[in-house]
């Protein structure tokens, strides 16, 4: 998010500024193993580098404004991306946390297997927060629970500098099929199934499930086999859902 900070806009300095962007050379976008620090970034050089996304999307939002008024539906939302935060915050190798509606999402420098694993369990965490957080909702009077859908994905991602030069207003972006990927999966988790009940909430690539243990892998199962793999689970966080079971109304 960026705060707006009044300023005229000048043509003429707009078609510099366009000329400079469009003009920079390719080989000011480097390849490499990790992420960089964003002190690494400016306007004019860009990393391609490997590393994790992980989306967490409440499912069926649309709906949720006819269940409740405006400030019970402030408070959901408020306490759905306050705990979504802190766990997703709370992996050493986290290098961005985005806000972007009822979606929240983090990128991670992921350049070891055991880093990869380390997210899966934040995503384990994240599936045990929904019964958490519906169990504190019941109690207080909500009642229409609400789901997530939480997606993971390994590749590669294009980080650069954007916004304003000279303003103060710019931010760090992220582009790439790894992001859209876990965003795209996180669409498939949680979701109405008919008779089913709901799909596994978690759902991952094939280059994530790649790079996750034995152990891990062993809580997962093929969603779709031919080409892009995809693969889900229902794997939580032991502590966290036994809170939950033992809290239910």
């Amino acid at each position: 998010m960026m705060d707006g900070n009044h300023k005229s806009y000048d043509f003429d300095a707009s078609l510099c500024r366009l000329d400079e962007i469009l003009n920079q050379p390719s080989g000011s976008f480097e390849e490499t193993k990790s992420l960089p620090e964003r002190d690494k970034l400016t306007f004019t050089n860009g990393f391609y580098a490997f590393c994790t996304a992980l989306f967490v999307d409440v499912r069926d939002s649309s709906n949720l404004p006819s269940q409740y008024k405006r400030p019970r539906l402030a408070k959901i939302y408020r306490a759905f991306i306050s705990e979504t935060v802190a766990i997703l915050n709370s992996d050493y190798y986290v290098r961005e946390i985005n806000i972007v509606g009822d979606c929240v999402w983090a990128v991670y420098n992921t350049p070891n297997t055991t880093d990869i694993n380390d997210v899966f369990s934040l995503a384990c965490r994240l599936n045990a927060l929904e019964n958490v957080l519906n169990v504190k909702m019941s109690k207080k009077g909500y009642t229409t629970p609400i789901h997530f859908g939480i997606g993971l994905s390994y590749g590669r991602a294009l980080m650069i500098k954007t916004g304003y030069k000279g303003s103060g207003i710019n931010d760090v972006v992220y582009m790439g099929d790894v992001v859209n990927q876990a965003a795209h999966l996180a669409s498939r988790g949680g979701k109405a199934n008919g008779f089913y009940g709901r799909t596994d909430r978690i759902h991952m690539d094939g280059d994530f499930h790649l790079n996750l243990n034995e152990d891990n892998t062993g809580l997962t199962r093929v969603v779709q086999s031919y080409p892009p793999a995809i693969y889900s689970s229902n794997a939580y966080n032991i502590k966290m859902m036994d809170w939950a079971n033992d809290n239910a109304p």
